[in-house]
């Protein structure tokens, strides 16, 4: 037992000094990656470009072009002059011809002036169409009849917008956000170059003819994509038709009938897997066409410009479309990701940044998605973090998605805004400012309050298995004194038994006198063999 008790006090104090020596390590190697993290993780250094950059050259992107490390063949031919296919979860590239080459957009321009709305207005908000707006468009133009003085709602004045391109319905949004026509296109400009459009420029809100109103397909799938994260712009968009009812100040019901004919079942031109499109056309321009599709988890935007014919725009898409979707599947890399082995591997990260970043939640996409070749092996995916902190949004970097040194995608990481810490950086201040106030220790201190707390721990299990050893000894002490006494019991009835003495001998009172103990007496008289004390014969 002493042997056991000797080992358990060793064993405490060799791991009690091994956990001090851990914490104490801890902070020395915060700088360094952790052990089998520089496999597992990319050096974002060398992976990915910045995030500033576009996603993809698409100059140099034509059909067959390197997709991560897999190339795809066999894009069909088309009549456009430029057309792209972009992943609209990421925007990466599938196919581009003539991509960043600036053209005329006609009414797909639509789609900038929608996507404004829905950032700047309530659905519910009302408009109110003035004669400029009404009679300040172009003779022949698209037009959904809306008369002057008309109080439509944001809503209302939307679906006229997409579904009939009514060009009354753009100027009268543009009036009601930045009070003119023009004020609203530099502001239309202003959220392109935001989106990352490098070649845009717009000058009126509907698209009519104008030399300095231009854009390229590339941009326009970038804002699509963006505009695609809004539900009412998806409701809207893939809507129908819609009815604008009489009432006061409209003069008449209206019935709008979406121009798309690729969302219509009933046309020759019905793509059944599009969900979503907004058609263009004028004599300069010629055919545009903007359009989004889903199938088998995978999202779609294909843009077309300068096409010779509407049914050659619908028939270009829906064949874009089907070579992409037999090309590419959408895996979701960051299932099991960790951001913190990440921020840990990304050895351009101080360490002391680390130490704050990681003491606050973050926020990131789990189910974000590239597209990959089908027949790609998804554990050729690298996963990095980049560290791009913007304290007015409450952004913390990105997840960036790379294989073969190219950057499929990303996806923003977030501090949580439901915590104390996250929504004091959300406020505008910096980690190093929000860490001042929030109650919150460093890494340093809190890896030897975890040794200490760890230590305490092992030794109140160590007291309580001593306590039990010291327990069970005793049991087994008091055990082996029993067996002792229950031996000499044994011992001095074999000797001094009943048949063994002579009766006349002695009497038990001498017995007792030698030693011999009150048990023989008792169980001689019993027996009813007691004599009394007679003297010896």
């Amino acid at each position: 037992m002493k042997r056991i008790l000797t080992f358990i006090l060793t064993l405490t104090l060799a791991l009690s000094f091994c956990v001090n020596s851990f914490a104490a390590a801890t902070t020395a190697t915060a700088s360094k990656t952790q052990t089998g993290t520089s496999e597992a993780q990319t050096d974002t250094s060398k992976t990915q470009a910045d995030t500033s950059e576009a996603q993809t050259d698409t100059s140099k992107v034509q059909a067959g072009a390197s997709y991560g490390i897999s190339n795809l063949n066999g894009a069909p031919d088309i009549v456009a002059e430029s057309a792209v296919v972009m992943d609209a979860n990421t925007g990466t590239i599938l196919y581009g011809k003539e991509a960043d080459t600036k053209r005329y957009p006609a009414s797909i321009t639509k789609v900038m002036t929608a996507l404004l709305a829905v950032e700047n207005c309530k659905m519910s908000d009302v408009i109110t169409y003035s004669n400029a707006a009404v009679n300040g468009i172009e003779a022949g133009s698209s037009t959904a009849g809306i008369n002057v003085g008309a109080k439509l709602t944001v809503e209302d004045s939307l679906y006229a917008l997409m579904l009939v391109s009514a060009n009354e319905a753009a100027a009268a949004i543009a009036e009601h956000i930045s009070g003119s026509t023009t004020e609203f296109a530099k502001l239309m400009t202003k959220r392109a170059k935001e989106l990352g459009c490098t070649n845009t420029q717009f000058k009126n809100p509907h698209g009519l003819p104008n030399e300095e109103h231009y854009t390229t397909a590339h941009d326009m799938g970038l804002i699509l994509k963006e505009a695609m994260k809004h539900e009412e712009f998806r409701k809207i968009s893939g809507t129908i038709s819609y009815t604008l009812k009489k009432s006061d100040t409209l003069k008449d019901t209206l019935e709008l009938w979406n121009h798309a004919k690729i969302l219509r079942e009933n046309s020759d031109y019905y793509y059944k897997y599009a969900e979503g499109a907004k058609t263009g056309f004028t004599q300069v321009a010629l055919n545009t066409l903007v359009t989004y599709a889903k199938k088998d988890n995978v999202e779609l935007i294909c843009v077309i410009l300068k096409d010779y014919g509407a049914d050659k725009s619908y028939t270009d898409t829906a064949n874009l479309f089907k070579w992409a979707f037999n090309q590419v599947k959408s895996v979701t890399p960051l299932t099991d990701f960790s951001l913190k082995t990440a921020m840990t591997a990304n050895t351009s990260i101080d360490s002391s940044k680390l130490d704050q970043i990681q003491l606050l939640n973050s926020v990131y996409n789990k189910n974000f998605s590239v597209l990959v070749k089908k027949d790609f092996n998804e554990s050729d995916l690298k996963t990095a973090f980049k560290l791009d902190e913007d304290k007015k949004t409450g952004r913390l970097g990105y997840i960036v998605i790379s294989c073969d040194g190219k950057k499929l995608g990303q996806t923003e990481v977030t501090y949580d805004t439901t915590s104390k810490q996250g929504k004091a950086y959300q406020e505008g201040k910096t980690v190093d400012d929000n860490l001042k106030t929030a109650p919150v220790a460093s890494k340093r201190k809190d890896a030897i309050h975890k040794g200490i707390e760890f230590s305490l721990r092992l030794l109140v299990a160590v007291i309580l298995i001593i306590l039990i050893m010291h327990l069970i000894h005793r049991h087994e002490l008091e055990k082996r004194r029993k067996n002792r006494i229950s031996r000499r019991k044994k011992n001095y009835e074999e000797t001094y038994s009943y048949a063994s003495l002579p009766r006349n001998a002695f009497c038990f009172c001498r017995l007792r006198q030698q030693g011999h103990g009150l048990g023989l007496k008792r169980r001689y008289r019993q027996e009813g063999r007691h004599r009394g004390c007679a003297s010896a014969s």
